[in-house]
């Protein structure tokens, strides 16, 4: 496991507690809403592959392994605060308030999807949630989110943004634009690289020269930070310090979470290809909701029977939502010409009236 000596670090690897380190001073309430998103997080990611695999939707992209990196930041920002996502994080969404059922229709493409099946399936976005829509091409939301971070700081508004991207996006150009935009304007903004190992089948030795992620803050002159992304609880202390900086206008922070992508890249990648197994064993020890599900058992937070209760319900209310899913119309043919538009263009009504016609004569 990659420098983990160097990573901050709260709970041990079995979920207790370091000696001389501070646990942040978290509500039992909020504590329970982490590690629910969480475990929601993994089930759903369980159901989607099977769902792909079954052929009941078209892709999944999976979490497992990452839930604690990205949960873990996410839950440190404010409601009024802007989050710019990659494809591994659902779990912010789901902590901010979205609905189990809107994402499994978003999966399926149903005419109830907000974006009526015009994104890839597991590309969420709510906007009521200051959630912003994920988007396939990698890095393009590191510039979205410095942008929004640096127009709210001219307006005044006390937003943060917050961006996160897998260890590949710091090869894009849109990387280097972002940070240093960053670096230059001191925007308020929080970066969370979640370095998983693995840009699909790239590990992090043909990805860069640097010995870590976090150092590529220094040339962009701010703070780069090296995190344990497999401890919820000290990726949360990490992400707090950052934002409160941001806030109090003393400019953007980098955190690299070192965590492991326990799943393919997407249900169209193959692993076994590449991934030595043993790797996959060894962070398997280390897997984020079993260590803080022995955290929370052992102070008193939940106890078992509350932990299977948990999933439980959270099982169901996937199942609802994937029936829900499965008899919903889909989106209809009007709405393939609106959303742009105030007014829908007359040659954009006329070609959907044309395509009307077309099925109700076939």
């Amino acid at each position: 496991m990659p420098q983990l000596d160097q990573a901050k670090a709260i709970m041990d690897d079995d979920g207790g507690v370091q000696r001389e380190v501070k646990v942040p001073d978290l509500s039992e309430d909020t504590m329970r809403d982490m590690y629910e998103a969480m475990v929601t997080t993994r089930l759903m990611n369980e159901r989607g592959m099977k769902l792909q695999r079954q052929g009941r939707i078209n892709f999944y992209v999976g979490s497992e392994g990452q839930e604690a990196a990205h949960v873990g930041f996410g839950a440190a920002f404010e409601d009024q605060d802007w989050y710019f996502p990659h494809y591994r994080d659902p779990g912010v969404a789901l902590y901010r308030g979205a609905s189990i059922e809107e994402m499994v229709h978003q999966c399926y493409g149903t005419g109830e999807d907000r974006m009526q099946g015009r994104q890839m399936p597991n590309h969420y976005s709510f906007e009521e949630l200051n959630f912003y829509s994920i988007s396939s091409p990698v890095a393009t939301q590191i510039p979205h989110a410095v942008g929004a971070a640096y127009a709210a700081d001219l307006e005044g508004d006390d937003v943060v943004t917050g961006v996160s991207f897998g260890d590949g996006c710091t090869s894009e150009g849109d990387f280097h634009v972002g940070m240093n935009f960053a670096g230059v304007w001191d925007t308020p903004t929080v970066f969370l690289c979640e370095n998983n190992q693995w840009a699909i089948s790239v590990p992090n030795e043909k990805q860069t020269g640097s010995e870590t992620f976090a150092q590529k803050a220094d040339a962009y002159g701010f703070e780069g930070r090296r995190v344990d992304g497999n401890d919820v609880l000290a990726m949360y202390a990490e992400a707090k310090r950052a934002v409160e900086s941001a806030r109090e206008g003393e400019g953007p922070t980098l955190i690299e979470a070192l965590t492991y992508r326990m799943g393919p890249h997407s249900s169209s990648d193959d692993p076994d290809r590449y991934v030595p197994q043993e790797e996959i064993e060894a962070w398997a020890g280390r897997d984020p909701i079993d260590r803080f599900r022995t955290f929370l058992i052992e102070q008193g937070v939940i106890t078992e029977t509350e932990d299977e209760q948990m999933h439980e319900r959270i099982t169901d209310e996937i199942e609802a939502g994937v029936q829900s899913a499965e008899d919903a119309e889909g989106p209809t043919i009007q709405s393939m010409v609106e959303d742009v538009y105030d007014e829908v263009p007359w040659h954009l009504q006329e070609q959907a009236d044309d395509l009307k016609r077309f099925y109700e004569e076939d």
